[in-house]
């Protein structure tokens, strides 16, 4: 592969034909289903479908099908199909998603999640670097091999629509395109992270997640907080010692029913990554003054803690009324505290909501009495690597030094992405590359999302390399 080549028209197909679309991607509210139970009714969802399946059928790529599936009460997806150039060797299928996370609060001034703003080499907005950027990258990448007359395998991409939900309409959809997908050899996925913008990045573990609501009631209505205060507990103190049963103030999980194992190699590609890092591990985040991990806490350590430890997060709160418009001396009847639990890669995460839900659900006896419930929400297991073959380990690597300049690293994402764990069961033989760009202050999920536009353009480079080194190996 021409390298300098295969940069150049990267870089002036992203710019020229993929960064408009993605604009318009951006300004689209396309929230997961989650988050908009009536995506059907309000239609943003079937508007960026139209907008993908638009982009992708204008690609002039031999061959390419783009076809979209839906089944009852479920988001669609895209599916795609490139034949191969030659002898078919095996198929490829690479992933990526198109539903967002909600708006949040936090942008600075003259951002805003569905306002899409290019800034020197990023492009700000929901959805952009997760995961809109994957179809744009996965069909450039193609195009780059066949301008070079390089090969490249048969080529599935499918494009989902709930992931941001925890891909709950995703299985539906394998099992009904079984035949059509057909048996997977390598699995390249474009929803994850990277350490820096400065090499390619390799996922090699991902922790599942499991939810839940956790209510405390004292009262059926509220009450003057002077009249009750002493007698009536605070429905808020009772729901946060609940989970103090559970964690510590960092998030991290006490109980040892959480923890697994962490194998050896997971726990030297944490100490190689933190050598690269450095305190980058935590400085990436937006702290206020005076605020950060304990200095006690090598790099190592903290990627360990971010990848293969259980961690506990309240996400939600209802009960509360706001502190500048309804917050009168009044005792609360309740608090509801949605929670979200991050769970290490290898353990099952729906053992892990039920021993929450055990631990969570009930009063100890010398506590005064309230109601108090856990609603268990979803839950989506984490994944595991399996050891990297040879050819896609050199691949990977040569790509990073041909496209970035630098070796590749490796290391696990904190994140959960459900499809990984789907297709290490359905494909327990396939090879699998998972990377994104999602790196230093892109901010997924959160507020000042952007997409680093170079990195892209490398990614997508580094993609085609690796494909053409599939068809060729």
């Amino acid at each position: 592969m021409d390298a300098k080549q295969a940069l150049y028209h990267a870089s002036e197909m992203w710019h020229k034909l993929a960064i408009p679309t993605l604009v318009e991607y951006i300004k689209i509210p396309n929230t997961s289903s989650d988050f908009d139970p009536k995506w059907k009714e309000n239609g943003h969802m079937d508007k960026v479908v139209d907008l993908f399946m638009t982009w992708a059928k204008d690609q002039p790529i031999p061959g390419l099908v783009v076809e979209r599936f839906d089944l009852p009460e479920r988001t669609p997806i895209i599916f795609m199909e490139i034949p191969p150039s030659g002898e078919d060797v095996g198929t490829v299928l690479l992933y990526g998603h198109l539903d967002k996370q909600p708006e949040m609060t936090g942008w600075r001034e003259g951002l805003g999640p569905w306002q899409p703003v290019l800034e020197g080499d990023r492009l700000y907005g929901r959805g952009g670097a997760d995961d809109g950027y994957a179809m744009f990258a996965s069909l450039i990448a193609v195009r780059l091999l066949l301008e070079q007359g390089l090969p490249h395998s048969r080529i599935v991409i499918i494009i989902e629509a709930s992931e941001e939900s925890g891909s709950p309409d995703l299985p539906a959809h394998v099992e009904a395109i079984k035949d059509r997908i057909g048996d997977v050899e390598l699995v390249i996925c474009l929803d994850s992270g990277c350490g820096d913008y400065e090499r390619l990045w390799q996922t090699t573990s991902l922790r599942g997640v499991c939810t839940g609501d956790l209510t405390v009631k004292v009262l059926t209505e509220g009450v003057h907080s002077g009249d009750a205060g002493g007698i009536v507990p605070d429905s808020a103190l009772l729901a946060f010692s609940q989970i103090m049963r559970v964690c510590r103030s960092t998030g991290l999980i006490h109980h040892q029913e959480f923890y697994v194992d962490i194998p050896a190699d997971r726990r030297r590609q944490a100490k190689e990554t933190g050598e690269i890092l450095g305190n980058a591990v935590y400085d990436k985040f937006p702290w206020v003054p005076g605020c950060h991990p304990s200095s006690r806490l090598v790099p190592e350590e903290l990627i360990l803690r971010r990848t293969w430890c259980p961690t506990l997060t309240h996400i939600g709160v209802d009960g509360f009324p706001s502190t500048l418009a309804e917050a009168g001396n009044v005792m609360r009847p309740y608090t509801t505290l949605r929670l979200s639990v991050r769970t290490p890669p290898t353990l099952d995460a729906k053992k892990a909501l039920g021993i929450l839900q055990q631990v969570l659900g009930k009063t100890l006896p010398e506590e005064t009495e309230a109601q108090i419930t856990f609603t268990p929400g979803h839950a989506a297991n984490g994944w595991n690597a399996p050891p990297t073959v040879p050819w896609l380990e050199e691949s990977i690597n040569d790509a990073s030094l041909k496209f970035f300049g630098k070796p590749a690293a490796a290391m696990g994402e904190g994140g959960t992405i459900p499809f990984m764990g789907m297709l290490g069961e359905q494909f327990p033989e396939a090879w699998f590359l998972v990377t994104g760009v999602l790196g230093r202050e892109s901010n997924a999920h959160g507020p000042n999302e952007f997409l680093h536009i170079p990195t892209a353009i490398n990614l997508t480079a580094c993609v085609a390399k690796v494909l053409t080194d599939h068809a060729s190996r």
